[in-house]
């Protein structure tokens, strides 16, 4: 090999070298691989642990369905639709049971309830239907203690005298969360002749108590055991699914809304689940009439009866009524209220609640306050949609007919109640 061609070699070596060189220079510096982050973790929110408290649609968890209320009964017939409507007869009268307590098993159950769904069908007994009725009151105290009255008497009525011999033998069953159910077969016998047998079973949680009630004729053909443990069921699911609800949702707190003009027309005041323009709920009835200065005063014709106000213009009016035996608001209505001294006020010139007002048809109250419940009171003749919030405060939208299959039936009163402020029911 020639030394020229030798020193070519070495030239282009050491040209190869320094690029080489050079590359690695330029070259980036090695970076290490990161490590994967791990992605921050939401806490699971605490069961909710707060008042059991169902209130619209939420009774529709409580139903059962036409299979179960045929194997709960015997000689069960067609089962109508849940609706969300409830008649009421509210007759009372009626011999005075020995011991008292025992009247509590042919009261209405619905008696004090501000909202239900109800499920019918029909029954050997000719003319007479069965039924299940999901019933909420306005708090857990209301529905214990009503429970607590059917618990007595269960354990005090298996024999008892109604106007006649009479018998009420029934099973319990107890769940979680304070839940209790009974069912059992009541006999009356009158002495002056007939009387009546029906099968009745009631479960209670929260605010809400269920009854089914069917009339039978012979001797009792039913599981009383069976039918508790099968409402205690249901009602533990119920339970659930609110204590679900209510955690994924947490009910929001009640808004106080912007303290009204007491000196503005009163059709510009709202009707809010606190109250009525300036006069709220549960306030003592002279900080209440404070509430409105310059208002006209019309008291009571009777000790304990509501007291009206009226408008320095005569142009509207306001019922105020108080818990029975207090002096605490309970309740307010503008427009017809079915008590003593009803005035004819113009709607135009009355509150309104969401925009809904005394003239409008029912569909109005159902569009702004939906899940309500259609009320019938049989006995004076008197028709509602009420309304609840989970609180236990109720609108009551008085109407001139039926609502049931009518939109167009008209409200005629609005009544706004703190029902935590009714008066138990006594028996015994």
């Amino acid at each position: 090999m020639s030394q020229k061609l030798s020193v070519g070699k070495s030239v282009i070596g050491a040209l190869a070298v320094g690029v080489l060189v050079a590359l690695a220079g330029c070259a980036p510096t090695p970076q290490s691989t990161p490590e994967p982050s791990t992605a921050p973790v939401t806490p699971a929110p605490d069961p909710y642990a707060g008042p059991i408290a169902f209130v619209g649609d939420e009774l529709d968890w409580f139903l059962l369905s036409a299979d179960e209320i045929a194997a709960m009964l015997p000689d069960v017939g067609e089962v109508s639709p849940a609706v969300s409507s409830l008649i009421q007869v509210s007759d009372g009268g009626g011999p005075e049971p020995v011991p008292a307590i025992c009247s509590a098993l042919a009261a209405e159950t619905s008696l004090g309830s501000i909202g239900a769904r109800s499920v019918t069908w029909a029954t050997a007994e000719e003319g007479s239907d069965g039924w299940l009725h999901v019933l909420q009151f306005a708090d857990e105290e209301a529905a214990k203690a009503r429970m607590d009255q059917y618990v007595d008497a269960a354990a005090q009525c298996v024999e008892f005298e109604f106007g006649g011999p009479a018998t009420f033998a029934s099973s319990t069953a107890e769940g979680e969360g304070g839940i209790r159910a009974l069912a059992g077969s009541l006999i009356i016998t009158y002495s002056t002749g007939g009387g009546y047998s029906v099968y009745t079973s009631y479960v209670s949680v929260g605010n809400v108590i269920v009854e089914v009630w069917q009339p039978f004729a012979g001797e009792p053909a039913f599981d009383t055991e069976a039918a508790a443990a099968l409402l205690r069921d249901r009602a533990e699911e119920a339970r659930r699914m609110l204590i679900d609800e209510l955690t994924a949702n947490p009910p929001a707190p009640v808004e106080t809304p912007t303290a009204a003009d007491p000196a503005a027309p009163w059709n510009a005041w709202q009707i809010t689940p606190v109250g009525v323009g300036p006069v709220q709920l549960g306030v003592d009835l002279d900080e209440a009439i404070a509430a409105v200065p310059g208002a006209r005063i019309q008291e009571s014709e009777w000790e304990g009866g509501p007291t009206r106000l009226i408008a320095a213009d005569d142009s509207a009016s306001l019922l105020l009524e108080t818990q029975e035996g207090g002096t605490l608001v309970s309740a307010l209505t503008v427009g017809i209220a079915n008590t003593a001294g009803d005035r004819a006020d113009d709607a135009a010139a009355l509150p309104s609640a969401e925009g809904v007002k005394v003239g409008d048809p029912v569909s109005a109250a159902v569009t702004a306050f939906p899940e309500g419940t259609d009320l019938r009171i049989v006995s004076s003749g008197e028709y509602f949609y009420e309304w609840s919030t989970r609180e236990g405060v109720t609108l009551r939208f008085r109407l001139d007919r039926d609502s049931v299959g009518d939109d167009s039936a008209v409200i005629t009163g609005i009544t706004l109640e703190d029902a935590t402020l009714r008066n138990a029911l006594i028996f015994g």
